[in-house]
């Protein structure tokens, strides 16, 4: 019997503020599945249910790949350059007409600290709002 061969990706659990470690198991560039990470400080080797399917989205079929724009009354792919750029003159354009309170952000709880920290950051120093929520408490 041939012994599988896949890699072991420490990273941290996208489910909640708790900060539990995972071992995200990477075969052939998919994601197969997680394990715990056995000397993680938070979750010394313990996942809630949430944590075992962490990785469960990662392969999804239905999973978009590419951003998507409005064009007309479809949906197009579009590169993230244009995406970004689209983005971001649609909310100059709010902030300009309506003032920047008329914007919010909402951050995400699949997202890691770092990138909630740029958003809110986004949120106040460029656009100009403190108008900035977490899904978590939803």
């Amino acid at each position: 019997m041939q012994k599988i061969s896949y890699s072991n990706v420490e990273t941290t659990c996208i489910y909640c503020g708790a900060g539990c470690g995972l071992n995200v198991q990477v075969l052939d560039d998919k994601v197969i599945g997680v394990l715990p990470a056995p000397s993680h400080p938070v979750s010394q080797g313990q996942l809630c249910i949430k944590g075992w399917r962490a990785a469960d989205f990662v392969n999804h079929p239905e999973r978009l790949r590419t951003p998507l724009i409005k064009v007309g009354n479809k949906f197009v792919e579009s590169s993230w350059d244009e995406a970004l750029d689209l983005v971001s003159a649609r909310l100059a354009e709010t902030a300009q007409a309506q003032g920047p309170d008329s914007l919010a952000f909402l951050a995400s709880a699949k997202c890691g600290n770092e990138e909630n920290y740029l958003l809110q950051k986004m949120a106040r120093a460029v656009v100009g709002t403190n108008n900035v929520d977490h899904c978590a408490r939803l």
